[in-house]
């Protein structure tokens, strides 16, 4: 399975590289400055192509991605099944997921991230303590049930082992998660192999690359779009296919061959990683209800763009297809926003997206009584900020289009 590349960056940060530009080297006086005096020295349209350039580049230079553990409890073979028919679109990175559903006692949905899925703010989402395990005096116990063995410990350390109790598919995947009582662990299924020092460190290494946090402000991303390195004073790199961008954290930077300094704003600190809570706190409320499929807006959609990319039809054909084979008793297609913006234009923009989901699953004869609905930004599913600085990798998560199939 192969990660979204974003062909929309490329063509139109290439085009503005290419407008105009001059490739002769700078005279050495000028080399040898910083680039921070070179820019205070420089006119304000000294080099009009570059800083164009430059404001591209700081707009989409990439979030290094929030360190998410998948669910693997409570999977069931409709699940498997479906996510066997999705399989040549669904990316943990690029957003494109399938996770069970649960509802309140009448029957509305429950907005939660997930069993086993890490917020920004280095906590996992609220699971209630009751539940399916049967915990002796000691608080230690187990669960043998479809989707998996479980073992809890006194203090909370245990682990889960998907593979068990999974039926005759001999094709499964499984998984097997250990957590230990300080809120660190590991995972090691599908999505690659996942470690957390329960501190707001981790690493993900899976098919799009090596994610690692060191749990300071500070992370690096070596994937699809290259190599993306950010540090806790502001301050990164990012050589991708763009070539060598370079943030000095200072309000200034380079970008392009030869290096030309221009303006760049510095980048926010990379969020902690999550923590495990302790397994015996794992109870997913409410009931099972059907499947909520996830796809976050750059699979989908330009920025701030309600209409459809052409290159995502490969992912729409694929998802059209699988939900034919679905049974369910209603669909709804739900569009999300961040919180960047009004109130009333994101709720506009989130629902115009939800609409254009529909009309593109419905030329593909799927979801013919799909209902569309824009929530815009009052459901995120992970901060927009935290402690009052911007979080990119939160936002990317909430903006999305959700697939609720009731069962």
């Amino acid at each position: 399975m192969r990660p979204h590349v974003f062909p929309w960056l490329l063509l139109s940060a290439a085009a503005l590289a290419a407008c105009g530009r001059e490739d002769a080297a700078p005279a050495p006086a000028a080399a040898a400055r910083t680039a921070a005096a070179a820019v205070a020295e420089a006119e304000p349209d000294a080099d009009p192509d570059a800083q164009k350039l430059a404001d591209a580049v700081a707009a989409q230079f990439p979030a290094i991605p929030l360190i998410v553990v998948p669910e693997i409890v409570g999977v069931t073979p409709a699940q498997r099944a479906l996510e066997s028919a999705m399989a040549p679109a669904l990316d943990p990175i690029a957003g494109v997921s399938v996770s069970p559903a649960r509802c309140d006692g009448g029957g509305a949905l429950l907005r939660d991230a997930g069993l086993t899925s890490v917020d920004a703010q280095g906590q996992l989402s609220r699971i209630g303590e009751d539940g399916i395990f049967k915990i002796g005096a000691d608080g230690s116990g187990t669960a043998n049930y479809e989707g998996g063995l479980i073992t809890v410990n006194a203090d909370g350390s245990g682990s889960i082992n998907g593979d068990a109790g999974g039926g005759d598919d001999e094709d499964r995947e499984g998984a097997l998660v250990r957590v230990e009582a300080d809120g660190s662990g590991s995972y090691n299924g599908p999505a690659g192999v996942i470690a957390l020092d329960g501190k707001g460190a981790g690493t993900w290494n899976g098919d799009s690359g090596l994610i690692r946090n060191n749990g300071d402000g500070s992370g690096s991303w070596n994937g699809p779009l290259g190599l993306v390195t950010i540090n806790n004073d502001g301050s990164g790199r990012w050589n991708g296919p763009l070539g060598l961008v370079v943030v000095n954290g200072d309000g200034t930077g380079l970008v392009d061959t030869p290096a030309r300094p221009v303006r760049l704003p510095a980048l926010p600190k990379v969020p902690p990683a999550g923590r495990f809570p302790p397994l015996k706190k794992f109870a997913p409320p409410g009931a099972p209800c059907g499947y909520l499929i996830t796809l976050n807006d750059r699979v989908l959609f330009d920025f701030d763009k309600s209409e459809i990319r052409t290159d995502a039809a490969k992912v729409l054909d694929t998802l059209a297809a699988a939900l034919k084979d679905v049974r369910a008793s209603a669909m709804e297609i739900g569009g999300h926003t961040d919180a960047k913006g009004s109130d009333d234009y994101n709720l506009a923009l989130s629902q115009r997206r939800a609409l254009a989901v529909a009309a593109a699953l419905r030329e593909r004869g799927a979801a013919q009584q799909a209902q569309a609905r824009g929530y815009g930004e009052a459901q995120p599913v992970a901060p927009n900020e935290i402690a009052g600085q911007d979080n990119p990798g939160g936002r990317q998560l909430n903006r999305r289009v959700e697939i609720f199939l009731r069962t």
